[in-house]
């Protein structure tokens, strides 16, 4: 072929040509290398700035008593939230959460001291409804393990059964907690924060310790990866998958006694939005909905993120209604960021 002044491009032209193509091509790898190190620090990075940016507009916000405030409100999304983050690593979907949570608040509500009945069962009471928490969840990941029905209408149903059992015991009404212990969870301090933090940081130190040294934590990875790949390597998927539901479970009847101590009493809807608000600071925090990516910490910091935004949205005097969009807008940008969509040939 000819220029279009009649010759023909000479060897210097060629290779001109290819060494441009080449450099293009490895400025492209470079800038995905480059993405693929800074993305894990991403979430983290957004928090930095978005506290300096509140800072900056209301200085209150950097106050102790706000940090404290703060803590405070993130204690219980904590907890929720590191159940859902195991969930979603595999690669499933927990939608159970508010359910196991009326289940627990109730469970833990009638076994302490109360205005219902004269039981006190002192610290029994919250290890019967931890239990409590786990059969739900041990319940949810059977069924869907042996029945090989998807995750997410599995715990859709447990959802609504936990919900109707919690409002059939009580009877739709609700039961005042008046035991002092268990009240001092949310009254009682520790080095200036409340008890419900420190105990969230357990919490936070369990689950990090089985993500990162245990075998349950090294296969809930390699099936999130691949169910498939996993099998064939001889991994027990289905006992992996009741175990990681169970747990599930136990932490959000855990976030549930802590919601009754927080408000001082409990009812079936002490859950109700919980589920949402989960679900986005494990997304948040850059876990991916694919599953097989993620983890407890990256969880701690899509807790901190969703707090701070409220925290700072109330300090800006900014109306609820409005909090809750940006809450939605912020999941979508999260989702769109951490799903790998080139695993994906079709998107449902």
């Amino acid at each position: 072929m000819e220029s279009p002044a009649g010759k023909r491009p000479d060897n210097a032209s060629l290779k001109r040509t290819e060494l441009n193509s080449r450099s293009s091509v490895e400025r492209k790898q470079l800038s995905k290398r480059i993405l693929a190190r800074v993305r894990p620090f991403a979430p983290l990075l957004a928090l930095i700035v978005l506290s300096l940016l509140i800072g900056a507009v209301n200085p209150r916000f950097f106050e102790f008593r706000n940090i404290v405030r703060l803590a405070s409100s993130a204690a219980i999304p904590m907890v929720l939230a590191l159940g859902a983050n195991f969930v979603i690593i595999l690669g499933s979907v927990d939608l159970s959460v508010e359910g196991v949570m009326a289940i627990g608040s109730v469970v833990i509500s009638l076994l302490v001291q109360n205005d219902r009945n004269t039981n006190a069962f002192g610290l029994w009471g919250p290890i019967l409804a931890v239990f409590a928490g786990a059969g739900i969840g041990l319940l949810n990941g059977c069924v869907h393990v042996s029945f090989r029905i998807p995750s997410f209408m599995v715990s859709l149903g447990v959802w609504f059964v936990a919900l109707g059992l919690a409002t059939f015991i009580l009877g739709g009404t609700t039961v005042r907690v008046v035991d002092p212990a268990f009240r001092g969870l949310a009254l009682h301090y520790f080095l200036g924060f409340p008890l419900a933090v420190w105990l969230a940081l357990a919490a936070l130190a369990l689950c990090w310790i089985i993500e990162r040294f245990t075998t349950v934590g090294r296969y809930m990875y390699a099936i999130g990866g691949g169910e498939d790949l996993a099998i064939l390597s001889g991994i027990p998927v289905s006992r992996v998958k009741v175990i990681i539901f169970t747990l599930a479970g136990a932490l959000y009847a855990i976030g549930g006694m802590l919601a009754a101590a927080q408000l001082g009493q409990a009812q079936a809807l002490i859950g109700n939005g919980r589920l949402f608000s989960a679900i986005t600071a494990v997304v948040v925090g850059g876990t991916a909905l694919s599953g097989g990516e993620g983890g407890v910490l990256n969880t701690l910091i899509g807790v901190l993120i969703i707090s701070t935004l409220a925290n700072g949205m109330v300090l800006v005097g900014i109306s609820p209604y409005v909090q809750q969009a940006v809450q939605g807008i912020l999941i979508i940008v999260a989702v769109a960021l951490t799903l790998d969509r080139t695993r994906m040939k079709i998107v449902k």
